[in-house]
């Protein structure tokens, strides 16, 4: 059995596992659509960002699509995009899942699957819009070098990452994250990175939000050693609820953006990224 299967049943053991815990009297899908709604009471109401992590615990499926070009201009797509399925446990803890995107290069390189990965998310701190409207959460990923055709990183890495929020006048959101990748080995030949991203966002309407991120990469060691890059990344976001909605009932979100470089330095540019989101 390969390790990408083995991480998401353990993924979908905590699924079933964890709703469990919060009332026996009801069914398994209130239990399991509760989730989403119970956070309202924990957290600001904000959107996901395009690029950037989210402070907030969010249960979802993203379905992703991005085309970028390299610095030579060969064009690159990647069918998913690292987003998958992320899982809220309790009210301190989020579970995401990311399956191997499937990597097309248009160029001599081997077309492949990419990387699986997970992530926890912890909850540090939160307010609503009656306690304070922040967020600050701690998160930890963990890549798997499951890439086929050097579609993927050389060795396993971790992903460690501090991410904030804010909401103010119920309209307009900041966020910021500084995290960074540290690889378990061949470190010489892939190095280390820290990223730092900042952003702001406008809840335009009711179904319409806006946001401008700044995406920033600092590489130590491996061949982008003492680089940086930087991307400026403007996105847009839909929300698509029935005429009955209600806080427990799924809704879709319909996304879009490009990463602009604006640093000297860059593997890619004008990555433009689309996405469908169902939360649950």
């Amino acid at each position: 059995m390969s390790r990408h299967r083995i991480i998401l049943y353990l993924v979908l053991a905590a699924v079933v596992a964890g709703p469990l815990a919060i009332s026996a009297q009801q069914s398994f899908k209130e239990r399991f659509l509760a989730h989403n709604t119970s956070m309202t009471a924990w957290q600001p109401a904000m959107i996901t960002p395009l690029v950037a992590p989210d402070p907030r615990l969010v249960q979802y499926v993203k379905l992703s699509f991005s085309n970028e070009y390299t610095s030579s201009g060969t064009q690159t797509v990647s069918y998913g995009n690292a987003r998958g399925l992320g899982i809220v446990e309790g009210n301190r803890f989020e579970i995401d899942y990311i399956p191997p995107s499937y990597i097309q290069h248009n160029s001599a390189a081997v077309d492949g699957f990419g990387d699986t990965s997970t992530l926890v998310k912890y909850r540090i701190a939160s307010g609503n819009a009656e306690r304070g409207n922040f967020e600050v959460t701690a998160m930890l990923s963990h890549c798997f070098a499951t890439g086929s055709h050097k579609n993927g990183a050389a060795t396993d890495s971790y992903g460690p990452a501090m991410v904030a929020g804010y909401n103010f006048k119920k309209r307009y959101d900041v966020i910021s994250s500084l995290g960074g990748t540290m690889p378990t080995g061949k470190i010489a030949a892939q190095g280390r990175s820290i990223a730092w991203n900042a952003l702001m966002q406008a809840h335009a309407t009711r179904s319409v939000w806006f946001e401008v991120e700044n995406n920033a990469t600092f590489y130590h060691s491996g061949s982008h050693d003492g680089k940086m890059q930087n991307f400026v990344t403007p996105g847009a976001f839909y929300v698509v609820r029935r005429k009955e909605w209600s806080p427990t009932h799924p809704f879709l979100i319909f996304d879009g953006g490009m990463q602009i470089a604006t640093s000297g330095f860059h593997t890619y540019n004008h990555n433009l990224i689309s996405e469908m989101r169902i939360l649950f």
